[in-house]
């Protein structure tokens, strides 16, 4: 049971036209109430109405601040507990003002995610419900907050539950044949086994046929812009972030250091790093800033290598093809609109024809085709169906990952005729690798390090 009352401020602090205040816990409306001057008692309130007043000061009367103060009584509120939330003039005095009144009362500052944490505790979302949410806050695209929002509303939980139940029935049919072989029950076969840990392998894999598309959504592609100095690469940045992020000039070594900017294309979130030009340099800052490139190009996704049309291969771009072969690469030969000097059929021999793309930045050209060479990179040209299941969040992945070969060391050892006791072993261990990805086994601590990652307020 949780006792006590909490509050934070729930939107961003700041010059705003509102700020909110969210208040939850059994007192937060008794505790509220005496702050609050309006028409109506909130105590005597109907849930989920609004009821505009004052906020003053306990001690001198004074009107504090002018509020509307929205009520929702438990269990029909996001924490289930009974919700205050208090609307105010936006401004950084005013919600200072306000929280300090709150925490007069019997009521304390909310920790990071403590509002979505009560939610999971008392049972109105689920642990990957609320990672979620955090996802719902972070996605840069539409897509991904599509794909957020739909696990939110508990669709990858709907998933996870029947392969659940049919690994908690495994174990319990494979108990009774334990506990009680003298009853007249089913002997657990190996067909039975093996047939059971198929059909829950087969909803793992149906969930992680979208994992790395998904992980893209969420967390993007890092793509590193490359190349020596005055190619265009910072050219290229302004205009996928349509806007001048980049100092850009005709004198070289200009970009000293690596710029990081998001970018959404076809619905596919890219952190574009606009690098150093990569040479040989004396220079001692300009050398740091290659380093940083190197760095950048070694822990790239997406690398996006920039070549000017009417110059020849450099050495210090063939060292580059070499480097970066086995990698994923979009050749971006730029300026086109002057004259060609760059050899394109030695170009090819390192990356095939649908991995070049040519284009000028300065007129705006072939900008659409870079788009659909990154998307037929990723996704093959499209996304998936709207309505498909996303496993996007690397912990999800790497626990059906670790279900799916326990099942497969259960279902090898119903193939050597291990002793069912043992096997048992492994199918409880799926079930509980299942079960830490909505909470329903995942321990206190990995609970605590999931909700620090929120915003206070959420």
């Amino acid at each position: 049971m949780i006792s006590d009352t909490i509050a934070a401020i729930s939107t961003a602090v700041g010059e705003a036209g509102i700020a909110v205040i969210r208040v939850s816990g059994p007192q937060s409306i008794t505790e509220v109430d005496q702050l609050f001057r309006g028409k109506q008692s909130l105590v005597d309130a109907d849930s989920h109405t609004v009821h505009y007043g004052y906020i003053i000061d306990p001690d001198s009367g004074e009107k504090m601040e002018e509020v509307l103060v929205t009520i929702m009584r438990a269990p029909r509120s996001f924490t289930t507990e009974d919700v205050v939330e208090i609307s105010s003039h936006g401004g950084v005095v005013s919600v200072r003002r306000l929280m300090e009144l709150l925490l007069q009362q019997q009521i304390r500052i909310a920790e990071p995610g403590e509002f979505t944490k009560r939610a999971f505790l008392n049972g109105r979302i689920d642990l990957s419900q609320a990672e979620g949410v955090i996802d719902l806050i972070r996605s840069k695209s539409d897509k991904a907050f599509s794909v957020a929002l739909r696990q939110v509303e508990g669709k990858l939980s709907r998933q996870i539950k029947p392969l659940q139940q049919i690994l908690i029935e495994m174990v319990a049919h494979i108990e009774v044949n334990i506990d009680y072989p003298e009853h007249d029950v089913e002997s657990v076969t190996s067909d039975f086994i093996k047939q059971k840990s198929l059909e829950v392998m087969n909803g793992i894999d149906e969930l992680l046929r979208t994992a790395n598309e998904g992980k893209i959504l969420r967390e993007g592609i890092t793509t590193a812009i490359v190349g020596r100095p005055n190619v265009g690469k910072s050219s290229l940045l302004n205009t996928l972030a349509q806007d001048n992020r980049a100092i850009v000039t005709d004198i070289p070594g200009t970009t000293r250091d690596v710029i990081e900017e998001f970018v959404t294309i076809n619905n596919i979130p890219l952190k574009l790093l606009d690098t150093a030009g990569i040479r040989e340099t004396i220079d001692v800052v300009e050398k740091i800033g290659v380093e940083r490139s190197r760095t950048a190009v070694n822990d790239a996704d997406l690398i996006l290598l920039v070549l000017n049309h009417n110059e020849a291969l450099h050495e210090d771009e063939i060292q580059l093809l070499e480097q970066i072969k086995d990698r994923q690469v979009i050749i971006i030969v730029n300026k086109m609109d002057l004259y060609r000097q760059l050899d394109l059929v030695k170009l090819e021999e390192y990356f095939p024809k649908e991995s070049i793309v040519t284009m000028s930045v300065k007129d705006q050209k072939g900008i659409d085709k870079l788009e659909e060479a990154i998307s037929n990179l990723f996704f093959g040209g499209k996304l998936e169906s709207a309505d498909l299941t996303y496993v996007s969040n690397v912990r999800h992945i790497a626990l059906l990952k670790q279900a799916k070969r326990s099942l497969q060391d259960a279902y090898q050892a119903s193939d050597d005729m291990i002793p069912i006791d043992l096997i048992q072993i492994d199918v409880r261990l799926a079930w509980e690798q299942l079960g830490e990805i909505i909470g329903d086994s995942a321990p206190d601590s990995l609970i605590d390090q999931i909700f620090s990652q929120f915003c206070l307020g959420k």
